[in-house]
């Protein structure tokens, strides 16, 4: 089932994302975040800006939203979209249902383009990214430091009709 998130996701969101955190270079972010952190940043979600989660039995699987690309005004009309996924439901269709429906929520919304950065190397989120019709559009080349390591980023984009 997918749905609209709720503050009460936020401790389920967060074991998600903190597990990317800390074992992987999908985020950025190098310490983990606190559930009222978390909860903070679900009550940022908005019609404009939403976030969903995908639950199975009742329990929430994996998330998706979409947050402003950059502060300039002339930029209002972008955002920037990800998903994460529990590792445990991974390769199971989940990630695209729940993508596929967030941009189709954000396509009734006077949106023009979503954006998406991709740490490399993942192979899953660009199948994920091209399957959806996204095209890359650039890389920036050693921007990320994580892991004691350089890591290049992909950025994708899908123009909204």
């Amino acid at each position: 089932m997918i749905r609209f998130v709720m503050p009460d996701d936020g401790e389920r969101i967060c074991a998600i994302y903190n597990h990317y955190i800390e074992n992987s270079i999908a985020t950025f972010e190098e310490e983990s975040v606190a559930v009222s952190d978390m909860r903070g940043r679900i009550e940022d979600a908005n019609e404009e800006r939403p976030w969903l989660v995908y639950e199975v039995d009742k329990v929430v699987a994996g998330f998706a939203y979409a947050s402003p690309w950059k502060s300039r005004c002339a930029y209002r009309y972008s955002l920037e979209t990800t998903v994460y996924l529990s590792h445990d439901h991974l390769g199971q269709g989940i990630g695209t249902a729940l993508y596929a429906q967030l941009i189709e929520g954000i396509k009734t919304k006077k949106i023009h383009s979503l954006i998406a950065a991709i740490a490399l190397p993942n192979e899953g989120s660009i199948a994920l990214h091209e399957k959806l019709d996204f095209k890359k559009v650039g890389q920036f080349v050693e921007v990320g430091w994580k892991f004691d390591h350089w890591i290049d980023v992909d950025y994708w984009e899908l123009l909204l009709p």
